[in-house]
This record gives structure tokens, C-alpha cells and sequence, in this order.
């Protein structure tokens, strides 16, 4: 089924693909400066990787033909691969907890050790513990979703690359 929807409408599937994203990014956003979660630096690189995700698969939605298609769908599976491994350490990192958790220094601890040009880019890096289990949903921490969704990106991703590849002969017109 999914195969068949993959062939008929490529460029659906990469804008579904493209929505999920936002939506993740929206819900991570949320947690951060509604529910007061501070993410952590591998959080913070997750979220560029699936800004990644969402921009190869969003501009790949709307390109015309193949060759779009195929790159598009590849640059969509290195980030989501990308993203996918940093999601799987911290994963790693919360079911198996070094004795010395180390993932970033606090806002303030930063403002006051570093000056300015060397705490804004730390800021961006994210002060969170990266084996802290903040929220879970259906027994899984955010680390264990984003790997869970990073894997099926790029699965998504694969597919198309292989359907194409092959010569996928309905995609264009979809």
C-alpha cells in the first residue's frame, strides 16, 4: 500500500513528510517555551536535522521531475540518517547513563564564564542534560520519538530513492 502511494504520488507523500516535520518542530518549540523544558545540545541538533528533513522534502514536493526527485530524496535521507544517529546516542546516553553526565553548562553559567561572542553560539547549543528524561509519552522520552520518526523519514526517503531509481514511471505526473 504504502509502495503503491510512493509510485502514485511521490510528491504527497514528501509534502506529508514536510508537515510532519513542522509539526515535530512546532511541538518541540512548545515544549521548550510552554511546558518550560530546556532541551539539551544533541536536542538542539535534532532540530536542525529535521528542519533539514523538512526542507528536502518540502521544496522536493513541489520540484518537477526526476532528477529533483532523486536528489531531493537523497539530501532528505542524510539528514533524517543524521538526525536518526544523534536521536539513537542520546537515546543510548538515557537508557545507559555515564556516572559523569556532561552535555552543556547552564545560560547563566555561560553569560558569566564566556564573554559575549563566545556565549551566544554556545546558547544555541542548548544547556539540558542529555540523559534526562524530561517527558514521555506511551513510555517513550522525545529522544526515542525522534528515532522512532527519523528512522521512517528515512525509510520514506529509501523507497523513493529506490522506486525512482528504478525508473518510477507515475511519479512525475503526481
Amino acid at each position: 500500500m504504502i509502495v503503491d502511494w510512493l509510485d502514485r504520488a511521490p510528491r504527497r507523500v514528501l509534502a506529508l513528510v514536510a508537515v510532519v516535520s513542522v509539526a515535530m518542530l512546532a511541538f518541540g518549540l512548545y515544549l521548550q517555551h510552554v511546558v518550560g523544558l530546556e532541551p539539551c545540545p544533541m536536542c538542539i541538533v535534532q532540530r536542525y536535522a529535521l528542519i533539514g528533513v523538512a526542507l528536502a522534502a518540502g521544496l522536493t514536493a513541489f520540484a518537477r521531475g526526476r532528477g529533483a526527485l532523486l536528489a531531493g530524496s537523497g539530501l532528505g535521507l542524510l539528514a533524517a540518517g543524521f538526525g536518526g544517529f544523534v536521536a539513537a546516542r542520546q537515546s543510548w546516553l538515557q537508557w545507559y547513563p555515564p556516572e559523569i553526565a556532561s552535555c552543556g553548562r547552564d545560560f547563566y553559567g555561560m553569560i558569566e564564564t564566556f564573554p559575549l561572542r563566545r556565549a551566544i553560539p554556545m546558547i544555541f547549543r542548548g544547556s539540558g542534560d542529555c540523559t534526562k528524561i524530561d517527558w514521555t509519552f506511551l513510555g517513550l522520552s522525545i529522544a526515542n520519538w525522534s528515532l522512532l520518526w527519523f528512522a521512517a523519514f528515512a525509510l520514506l526517503f529509501l523507497l523513493l530513492l529506490v522506486r525512482q531509481g528504478r525508473g518510477g514511471t507515475r511519479a512525475q505526473a503526481a
